[in-house]
C-alpha cells in the first residue's frame, strides 16, 4: 500500500509561482503518479502523469506549458510546479498513484486571488 502525503499549498495572486510535493511511501506495482485536483463544487479533474519508468509526462490541456510535473526517486518525492497561475487553478492538489484521483493523499489547497 502507497502513502501520499502532499504539501506547498498557498494563496499566490494570479501569474505566480507555487511548488507542490508529495511525499510518497510504501510499495507498489503501478509505473505511474499523477496529480489531479477539485475546484469547490467539481468533480476531480486530472492534472498531470509520470510515468516513474520512463520520466514521461503527460499534462492536461489547461495546465500544459504552465506546469512541470517531476519526481525525485532518491527522496520518494513528486513535485508539481505551477507558473503562470489563474485563478481557476484553484482548487485542493492531491497526488494520487492512479489518474481518476481514487488512491489519494490527504490534499494541499492553492488558492489563486488577487
Amino acid at each position: 500500500e502507497v502513502q501520499l502525503v502532499e504539501s506547498g499549498g498557498g494563496l499566490v495572486h494570479p501569474g505566480g509561482s507555487l511548488k507542490l510535493s508529495c511525499a510518497v511511501s510504501g510499495t507498489s506495482a503501478r509505473n505511474t503518479l499523477s496529480w489531479v485536483r477539485q475546484a469547490p463544487g467539481e468533480e476531480l479533474e486530472w492534472v498531470s502523469t509520470i510515468n516513474i519508468r520512463s520520466n514521461n509526462t503527460y499534462y492536461a490541456s489547461s495546465v500544459k506549458d504552465r506546469f512541470t510535473i517531476s519526481r525525485d526517486a532518491a527522496k520518494n518525492t513528486l513535485y508539481l510546479q505551477m507558473n503562470s497561475l489563474k485563478p481557476e487553478d484553484t482548487a485542493v492538489y492531491y497526488c494520487s498513484t492512479d489518474t481518476a484521483g481514487r488512491n489519494r493523499g490527504q490534499g494541499t489547497q492553492v488558492t489563486v486571488s488577487s
